[in-house]
């Protein structure tokens, strides 16, 4: 893939509990400014294929949803369509798989689409698909896996990190701190306000240990990325960012079949598969858009990922290094934590933010370019047993 596809332009619409709007509005609004982002304009027609992910489908009221209701939206019914699922990770590997069809050969400009309405039910309902919540009352998990929800299993993870790597909960918190403050900056974020440390560690425990303060926030939203051949990229824009390396790495969605609870292996095969594409290694990334579903779980990513030893990743942050302006920012948007899960639009929300910094075009949360490389990282699905890995940068 490296080096021949280009992302021309991206677009998404604030986060949040928008009950105001229809998916197929969302829908609209994103793709509209997805194509307003194209600096040097380009045709509808010239799109040739789209990808649309969508995690929830009907049954949390948004209807029956497959490739044609993308295109029906956004009035463009001559193209083929594929509908894209893969749990948290829906968003990244939508935008994995537009490339894949650039890449190929079989297309030179397509369409990548995300969005998810979650909160025209409340969260029990809506988020029973996701690791167990509803459980066999919904049908939706065989009965073993009632009760592994991502509070439950996040917070596994959470004892372990504290009893091997002598995290603490002060040390999950900070992750908070830091992802309120960033998402303060962002005009596109669910929660734009900053928090303490005091107000994380006194709000409700959700599961021990992680507070309600340490779980992002469920919400609507859509983004979308256009993606075209790399020599064709000038066409589009002056300012292209180009796709180095992708990949999806899996895992056993038991938990009783994991070997350890202080890294997800599917993030590490999902890294260490796109650093080997890309050609490049952590040490050249510049910043990352990592999945904080939990303030624990950016711990665990940041060294799952490869950019600091296991164990490490809680020191740092404390010593500043992953602030907006430090060393290697991690989650310059706010994260999820500020950003919100509209869950297939999660991932394509992040490559909006790599691709906008990469441009350098991020106003007050901009991070300071070294090499111009970003990379986009989600993990999820039952037990977080799939994730999707994204590097980009702004030259070849």
């Amino acid at each position: 893939m490296r080096g021949k596809v280009a992302v021309v332009g991206v677009g998404m619409i604030k986060f949040g509990e928008l009950f105001e709007k229809s998916l197929e509005t969302m829908i609209q609004e994103a793709y509209l400014n997805c194509l307003k982002n194209v600096d040097k304009g380009i045709d509808p027609g010239e799109i040739k294929a789209a990808w649309f992910g969508q995690w929830s489908g009907g049954f949390i009221g948004q209807g029956t949803q497959s490739g044609h209701s993308l295109t029906s939206m956004i009035g463009n019914r001559n193209i083929p369509c594929t509908r894209l699922e893969n749990a948290c990770p829906t968003g990244g590997d939508t935008f994995r798989h537009a490339c894949l069809g650039v890449a190929s050969g079989l297309y030179d400009v397509v369409l990548a689409l995300g969005a998810e309405k979650m909160r025209d039910k409340p969260s029990a309902e809506s988020l029973g698909g996701a690791g167990g919540g509803g459980g066999a009352e919904t049908g939706s998990h065989p009965a073993w896996m009632i009760g592994q929800g991502g509070p439950a299993i996040q917070a596994m993870h959470a004892t372990r990190q504290m009893y091997q790597l002598g995290y603490t909960m002060e040390d999950f918190a900070r992750v908070a701190v830091k992802n309120h403050h960033n998402g303060s900056f962002c005009p596109f974020a669910h929660y734009q306000f900053d928090i303490t440390l005091e107000r994380v560690l006194n709000s409700p425990i959700i599961c021990w240990p992680l507070h309600l303060f340490d779980c992002c926030p469920q919400t609507d939203g859509a983004a979308a990325a256009i993606v075209c051949r790399a020599d064709l990229a000038s066409k589009y824009s002056n300012k292209p960012v180009y796709v180095l390396g992708s990949h999806v790495g899996n895992d056993h969605n038991q938990l009783w079949d994991r070997s350890s609870f202080v890294e997800q292996l599917s993030t590490v095969k999902a890294a260490k598969g796109a650093f080997e594409m890309a050609g490049v290694k952590p040490r050249d990334v510049d910043f990352a858009e990592l999945h904080d579903c939990f303030t624990n779980t950016e711990l665990m990513n940041i060294e799952d990922v490869g950019f600091v030893p296991k164990g490490e990743a809680a020191a740092r942050l404390k010593n500043g290094e992953f602030d907006m302006q430090g060393p290697l920012p991690i989650n310059p948007s706010g994260g999820l934590k500020a950003h919100g899960h509209p869950i297939a639009a999660t991932g394509l929300g992040q490559i909006y933010e790599v691709v906008t910094q990469l441009r350098e075009e991020a106003d007050k949360r901009q991070v300071k370019l070294k090499n111009g490389i970003g990379l986009q990282h989600n993990v999820g699905g039952p037990a977080f047993g799939v994730a999707v890995v994204n590097i980009l940068s702004r030259s070849l």
